[in-house]
């Protein structure tokens, strides 16, 4: 076998090294699912084996669960759903027949265990873990629109009971090793190290190899759909469910169903049941959009996947950031981890200072979860300086710019900077909205100038976009993603315009909340429909978290760069009169849509003044099309971004669309939300929006050749890989 070593000591008991060649992981690939039914027949059968320890041959962990594109395209291979179903039913059938071999098995986890990997371990009789605050175990399949699939729906709730394991699986929550023994589904926590011998040590002391739930007097815990406790789990689970996703995830609800069903059946019976499930899951548009750009392109982004051919590799040392605020802060703190030396510059001392205590803060937090030792805090914190002096600037690799997005400003801290930085150095900025080029012109070396936009917080999200000007070169793009990569975020490259792809695009969401506001909709039914969508929040509330007064700003100086040409978007001087006459800026000062003086937030009464409610009720139907027309509104503009230039890679579309402004998660972005509807059902639905609510519906030129056609995104882009 490629994937797993078998070696049997003087005791019998035969330890089984998981260990996949030629990568830094092990994941459960169709070569390693072949191999998994061979050896656990092995152990079955060869009367020499007494008992079995499994572990991994990597340092990195155990397993971080199933490679997603090979398994997908396997079990969808076949195209039928007998194949399908037989293709997943290897891996549980394997694992049953391991827990049922008659002998003691034990998983010595030596690093993370996640999904199929955690999976495969809850199939051994007894499992054992390594005491380390970096080990992650749990069943996170549900962020990918899946479910676990490998025995992971029908175990764990009979370790655990069925509350815990539903919240465990439908939050895709990980445990740290000792809170996992203490939720029931880890026996033994051990130093680092000795995994294996306390495993074989379980064997050689009776370890029995029977699961609990092979024992007669087995009983749920908690109870199960027929118990009188038990049955709560499912009628309040159901609503809670119902609650978190809107409908929209089919995973959720399918994982419900085969835990309730398969708590009422013996495990064989169960596991086919599971897997069933798992197909029809596996199946839907939701899973495979999502398996798509937030597993496969995500992975392939994260890689470095459009970094430029031939530009040697860059190992960014010494990086400085302009402006103390918390997005300046929060950058500094990515760059610390990450191991490089930061220049945190304000205008005052103080200032500068107050960023440093922001990293400070970050860093505590880690520090208390035992993420990091005082050492490393200690170093972490020193390696960031506070200061006014721009001297420090020499020796930089790069530059970041996070100051006022005012023009003036950034052309005065540019001109400053540039002045300390050594060929070769790059100057990025952290605007969000003004174009790279404008900017670029107060810079004396232009082709070594771009966009680096960050997004706040910026300890928790994970997109940085970056933006090219008209000159800025190859060797600017290729230092920015090295950089990118080392603090470990996730880039995708555009190209210049005004909101550049991200910000343009989220604009749409927030002015059509906007524009709903205008036609009279109560504002409680715009944001709860938003929310239905997949949208992490309502069109109102989410432009309070942004902050009015940055909308009012940003309209003013793109009026003032456009001219004649400016049109402003929908709702601005419902924004304008809240912030400039009403002195209500958003959740920054307490007052916006919302009020924030309690909680939980309410909405602001006075709204109802300043736009009268006429549209106060719903129907499935309205509310069914305006979740449509919010979505549609983002994605005409994201093809029109296309149509533009300013973004040309699905990949980058979708996730960049995902990780920055939360487009519903469940459509796999815009560019898959486009091609699964179809090119011409999309632009038809487009033309209706349009001529009933306005031009900015009006599908781009692009998407009516490619209508006309019969092509989708995804399907040119694969065409022009294979052609090159």
């Amino acid at each position: 076998m490629e994937n797993f070593k078998i070696d049997v000591d003087a005791d019998g008991i035969a330890l089984i090294t998981f260990d996949v060649p030629g990568r830094s992981m092990n994941t459960l690939t169709s070569g390693v699912m072949k191999e998994i039914p061979e050896w656990v027949e092995r152990v079955k059968t060869d009367d020499a084996i007494k008992g079995v320890v499994l572990t991994s041959g990597k340092a990195s962990g155990f397993c971080a669960g199933a490679d997603l594109g090979d398994m997908a395209g396997g079990m969808l291979a076949g195209g039928s759903l007998q194949e399908a179903y037989d293709a997943g039913w290897k891996l549980n059938g394997a694992l049953r027949a391991l827990e049922t071999c008659g002998k003691p098995v034990a998983a010595a986890i030596n690093g993370l265990a996640l999904g199929g990997g955690l999976e495969l371990t809850l199939a051994c009789h007894y499992r054992v873990v390594g005491d380390s605050p970096k080990i992650q175990l749990g069943l996170p399949e549900i962020k990918v629109g899946l479910f676990p699939g490998g025995g992971g729906t029908q175990r764990l709730p009979r370790l655990i009971g069925v509350q815990a394991a539903m919240m465990a699986m439908t939050e895709g929550k990980s445990f740290r090793p000792n809170d996992a023994k203490g939720a029931g589904f880890i026996h033994e926590v051990v130093p680092v190290g000795t995994e294996v011998e306390a495993a074989k040590a379980w064997i050689k002391g009776g370890g029995k190899a029977v699961q609990p739930w092979d024992d007669k007097s087995f009983k749920l815990p908690g109870g199960g759909p027929y118990h009188p406790v038990g049955v709560q789990n499912f009628i309040v689970g159901n609503a809670m469910i119902r609650k978190q996703t809107y409908g929209n995830y089919p995973a959720a609800t399918n994982l419900m169903s085969a835990v309730y069903e398969g708590m009422q059946v013996p495990m064989d019976a169960a596991l086919r049941i599971e897997t069933r499930y798992f197909i029809k899951t596996l199946m839907t548009p939701q899973a495979q959009g999502m398996i798509r750009s937030l597993f496969l392109s995500k992975q392939e982004l994260d890689k470095g996947a459009v970094r430029p051919a031939g530009v040697p590799k860059s190992d960014p040392k010494k990086v400085t950031v302009l402006g103390a605020g918390m997005m300046g802060a929060g950058i500094a703190y990515v760059q610390a981890l990450a191991g490089i030396e930061t220049i945190l510059i304000d205008q005052t001392q103080d200032a500068a200072d107050k960023g440093k205590a922001h990293v400070e803060e970050l860093l505590k937090k880690r520090l208390s979860r035992g993420q990091i030792t005082q050492d490393k805090f200690d170093a972490l914190l020193a390696s960031v300086t506070a200061t006014t002096d721009y001297e420090h600037i020499k020796g930089s690799d790069l530059v970041i710019e996070a100051v006022f997005e005012n023009r003036e400003i950034k052309a005065e801290v540019t001109k400053r900077a540039e002045a300390q930085l050594e060929p070769g150095a790059i100057f990025g900025s952290n605007t969000s909205t003004l174009p790279i080029t404008g900017l670029a012109e107060a810079s004396v070396r232009p082709e070594d100038f771009i966009g680096i936009h960050f997004f706040s917080p910026v300890d928790k999200m994970m997109l940085v976009e970056i933006i090219l000007g008209e000159k800025t070169g190859e060797a600017a793009i290729a230092k920015s993603l090295d950089y990118i990569l080392k603090i470990k975020k996730t880039p995708i490259v555009v190209n210049d315009g005004r909101g550049f792809y991200t910000s343009r695009c989220f604009a749409t969401y927030v002015a059509e909340g906007l524009a709903m506001l205008q036609e009279g909709y109560a504002p409680a039914l715009i944001d709860n429909i938003g929310r239905m969508t997949g949208m992490p929040r309502g069109p109102l509330e989410m432009h309070d978290d942004v902050a009015l007064d940055l909308s009012v700003k940003v309209a003013k100086q793109t009026a003032i760069d456009l001219g004649d040409k400016y049109v402003p978007l929908q709702g601005a001087e419902i924004v304008r009169t809240m912030v400039e006459d009403l002195g209500r800026y958003g959740r920054k000062n307490g007052k916006g849509f919302y009020d924030y003086d309690t909680k939980p937030k309410t909405l602001w009464k006075g709204l109802s003044d300043l736009v009268p409610v006429t549209i106060n009720d719903s129907t499935p139907e309205l509310v069914e099309d305006q979740k449509r027309r919010l979505l549609y509104r983002q994605a005409v503009e994201v093809a029109k971004c296309w149509e533009e230039g300013v973004i040309d890679d699905p990949r980058e579309a979708d996730v960049g669309a995902i990780l920055a402004w939360g487009f519903a998660p469940w459509t796999g972005g815009p560019i898959t939300y486009i091609d699964q509807i179809g090119l011409k059902a999309f632009v038809e639905q487009a033309d209706k929006y349009a001529a009933q609510y306005g031009d900015r519906f009006t599908p781009p030129q692009l998407l009516r050749d490619m209508a006309a056609k019969g092509e989708t995104f995804y399907g040119n882009f694969e065409g022009k890989k294979a052609a090159a």
